[in-house]
């Protein structure tokens, strides 16, 4: 079964939209710890999950595949900004 033309629009900007949060994020001293900071991330993704959650259309297990498609989408985001992250506290 497909996603809906609806939620992938919605899928496809709240990626558009976690990537600028991601690319605004100036690395600050004093520091947080790498801990904090994958709290930060899931906090993130989390907002968003519940921010898309009230827009998305369709049956409830509709919904669901597509939040979830979403959480997939954000979690890879956040891999390589974590991995920046990490080179950031490691160069200091």
């Amino acid at each position: 079964m497909a996603l809906l033309q609806a939620n992938k629009d919605l899928i496809a900007t709240g990626i558009k939209e976690f990537n600028v949060l991601l690319n605004q994020q100036v690395f600050s001293d004093p520091p947080i710890s790498e801990e904090a900071m994958v709290t930060v991330l899931d906090d993130w993704v989390n907002f968003y999950i519940n921010y898309y959650k009230e827009q998305m259309v369709g049956e409830q297990q509709e919904q669901d595949r597509a939040l979830q498609e979403l959480r997939q989408e954000l979690n890879t985001l956040s891999a390589p900004f974590l991995a920046k992250y990490k080179a950031f506290l490691k160069s200091l």
